[in-house]
């Protein structure tokens, strides 16, 4: 037998049809409460497959200090921007 429709509520993103999107979007909680939980899920989606293992690696903890970098260079760009055409003399 054919499992019942998922309803667009309860789709992943990834589930979601280009078609459905601004309505899955329009679904979505984007309270500061909402958005707080998103987070919350999505670090403990991180720290259960990455941090939290039997045999655990560098895999996760690099992941975190690679993002750490970029953002930290994104907020720094403005000013590495100017510092690139000055001239040191």
């Amino acid at each position: 037998m054919a499992q019942p429709p998922v309803p667009l509520k309860d789709m992943k993103l990834l589930d979601v049809k280009l078609g459905q999107l601004p309505t899955w979007l329009a679904m979505r909680d984007f309270t500061p409460g909402g958005i707080l939980g998103a987070f919350r899920r999505g670090y403990d989606r991180y720290y259960s497959k990455y941090i939290d293992v039997k045999k655990g690696g560098l895999g996760g903890i690099s992941m975190v200090l690679a993002g750490y970098v970029v953002i930290s260079y994104i907020w720094s760009y403005s000013h590495i921007k100017h510092d690139r055409r000055r001239k040191y003399h």
